[in-house]
């Protein structure tokens, strides 16, 4: 959504589609970027975000000739983004979405026999090279946004290196927002670096003077004290997530202010909501966008004059304590800083409040924010290079390599779904978990299913799993949100209550109406049954057997058992639970059916860890004891006590050490 946000704006109107083109800073030196692209294979093009380069560098190499002999592609780190420019390109160039113009994000393809240029998430691309390895399709790929460090960007660095060097008629074009281009050229074999001209204006950066308690709060009075001075300009606040936008966005229910449009924006808000940013306000309406760190560089929205920063966003961490990735509230960097100043002086210029003080932006903020590839669970990687043939991981070309702890560590973990056998070397399930666009664990439930005769259910369950936020909970209405929500609830299984909510909507015709009364998001359910498709697809593909369980639900609580055995828990005291292998506390979430409902099993799994004021345990199902020694005889055995008939059995944790199990080449 670069650039083009501007179809919706003052400026969209008193200009055609294609004086807006010309409007970019781009646009002054499209004939030296063409032929720089032409005399090289690989090059590193920096410019400032809303320049131009997302949108106008695939048409330019379009109108070079490039889609003659193969297509052009560009990744992007964010679904949101990959959607909206395709969207802008395909109205430029003046055809409908999906023809010449598509895209393809994860469950979701917009593409047709007749696409020449595809914007794709850069996680589509690294499953394309599964099938294709030359990526014999494309003549031209540019890699967006390659400051963002994506998990999936630092990979694709390392395969495309080398597919360059095998293609010589492809050519590599990585776009940056100023940071890291030297370390990127250096990289790729000191290729030339191109910058494109800014056309920014002048911002006052503020910095608080004491250090802020709570950055919510303040924020709110900030942007309340810019509203009430009755300066002219919209405002860009940037908060860490989706909780804090909402408490924000409070904002708009002022009395006696002048009249204030608060417009969330976040990777998870549906797509109608989002393209509300890029709309213009009513006469007399101020706007105050409310965003994550998705506006930073990902979109632009004209208009901006008032930037309030929070100092801090969401980052995924691999977490020891826990065995898996954590999303966590973390400082920015001085990089995340800068860029959220700039998006002050897109179109005049503007304030930067900054809700830190100097100090701690020149002393405690780290320069650049940690890429992805050095502080994630890489399992994804791991079997991805894998099935590349890519025996040794620790000779991959990483331009920062992981540190070797996480790699043994996310092996680790796939040997113990069966993936890996002792050798590190890929097993026939391994083989099989690489055709699901899913988490290993995810895979691994499908497969397992098949066996235990209820795959028609898993693939409800998990592909209700892959979609976020199915229900809602309106303002003012939560009670009575609350009361629909635990019709479904199955006391023993969160899981199953997904399943029920599914099969009841199936059983109601797939009715939107039946959604909306029951506070159920329409469009994450249809999200649900085209992943559900897609999903049956590669089943049907791989001769995996579609099976239901009937009312069975046994069957399927071992089932996910077999997949998530390793993230178990023990109850311990009332209401209480620990990990069985680690000993740490963990709790039931209040969203949870099992929360509150009058027995609590002795064990359970999780489908995943939220770490807020506690550490709460989503997506939880009942297991017995037995079926985790079974199914993860690595970990457990059961232990008899007493000789009572019943024979109190106890679940006993293995302490293995790992390394003596794995290699890691």
């Amino acid at each position: 959504m670069k650039e083009k946000s501007e179809a919706s704006s003052d400026f969209a109107k008193k200009k055609t589609l294609l004086e807006q083109r010309q409007y970019l800073p781009i646009f002054a030196v499209r004939q030296q970027l063409l032929n720089i692209i032409r005399d090289n294979s690989i090059v590193i093009v920096v410019g400032e975000t809303g320049s131009g380069k997302t949108t106008q560098l695939t048409q330019y190499l379009h109108e070079d000739g490039y889609t003659s002999y193969g297509m052009v592609g560009c990744t992007q780190p964010r679904r949101v983004a990959a959607m909206s420019v395709a969207k802008r390109v395909s109205e430029e160039i003046g055809t409908n979405l999906g023809e010449e113009v598509g895209y393809a994000i994860r469950f979701e393809d917009c593409t047709s026999e007749k696409t020449l240029i595809k914007y794709m998430t850069d996680g589509i691309l690294l499953r394309e090279s599964l099938r294709e390895s030359d990526l014999d399709h494309y003549s031209a790929v540019i890699m967006d946004e390659a400051h963002e460090r994506s998990l999936n960007t630092d990979v694709l660095f390392g395969l495309l290196r080398e597919v360059v060097s095998r293609r010589t008629d492809l050519k590599l074009i990585v776009t940056s927002a100023t940071m890291d281009s030297d370390k990127f050229a250096a990289f790729f074999g000191n290729v030339p670096i191109f910058h494109i001209p800014g056309r920014t204006f002048p911002v006052d950066i503020l910095f608080s003077k004491t250090p802020q308690e709570d950055y919510v709060e303040a924020s709110v009075k900030q942007a309340l004290q810019i509203h009430l001075s009755g300066l002219i300009g919209d405002i860009l606040i940037f908060m860490p997530g989706q909780e804090d936008i909402e408490i924000v966005e409070r904002l708009e229910d002022l009395e006696n202010a002048p009249a204030l449009a608060v417009l969330p924006i976040y990777s998870q808000l549906p797509s109608d909501l989002q393209a509300k940013i890029f709309q213009k306000a009513p006469d007399g309406v101020r706007k105050c966008i409310v965003a994550t760190n998705i506006a930073e560089t990902s979109l632009t929205v004209d208009g901006i004059m008032f930037v309030v920063d929070s100092g801090y966003c969401k980052l995924k961490v691999f977490n020891p304590r826990i065995g898996m990735d954590a999303l966590q509230v973390y400082p920015i960097s001085q990089a995340n800083a800068n860029q959220r100043s700039g998006r002050a002086g897109r179109t005049g210029p503007g304030q930067c409040y900054r809700l830190y003080t100097q100090s701690a932006y020149k002393n405690e903020m780290l320069t650049t924010t940690i890429p992805e590839i050095q502080r994630t669970n890489l399992a994804n990687v791991v079997l991805l290079l894998k099935s590349l043939g890519v025996q040794d991981l620790l000779l991959f070309h990483f331009m920062d390599p992981p540190p070797e702890d996480n790699m043994l560590n996310s092996m680790y973990q796939l040997w113990i779904l069966g993936a890996l056998d002792n050798t590190g070397a890929l097993t026939p399930t391994g083989r099989l978990m690489v055709e699901f666009p899913l988490d290993p664990a995810l895979s691994k439930m499908l497969i397992v299913s098949c066996d235990m005769g209820c795959s028609a259910d898993i693939l409800i369950v998990v592909s209700m799993l892959s979609v976020p936020a199915i229900f809602y909970r309106p303002k003012g209405r939560e009670e009575e949100s609350d009361q629909v929500r635990e019709k479904f609830s199955v006391p023993e299984s969160d899981h199953l209550t997904y399943l029920n909510v599914y099969m009841q909507w199936k059983n109601n015709n797939y009715s939107s109406v039946w959604c909306n009364e029951h506070f159920i998001h329409t469009k994450a359910m249809r999200k649900v049954r085209e992943v559900r498709s897609q999903l049956k697809d590669i089943m049907v593909q791989q001769r995996m057997n579609l099976i239901s369980c009937g009312s069975d639900w046994d069957i399927i609580r071992k089932c996910i058992c077999a997949a998530y055995f390793h993230q178990a828990a023990k109850l311990k005291g009332i209401g209480e639970y620990v990990n069985v292998r680690t000993g740490m506390p963990c709790h039931l979430h209040p969203t949870s059916s099992l929360f509150g409902m009058g027995y609590t099993p002795d064990y359970i799994i999780y489908h995943e860890l939220v770490m807020t004021t506690k550490e709460y345990m989503q997506c939880v199902t009942a297991v017995d004891g037995e079926w985790l020694a079974e199914l993860g005889p690595m970990f457990y055995s059961i232990k008899h006590a007493g000789k009572s008939r019943q024979g109190n059995k106890e679940i006993k944790l293995h302490k293995r050490g790992k390394t003596a199990v794995i290699r890691i080449v």
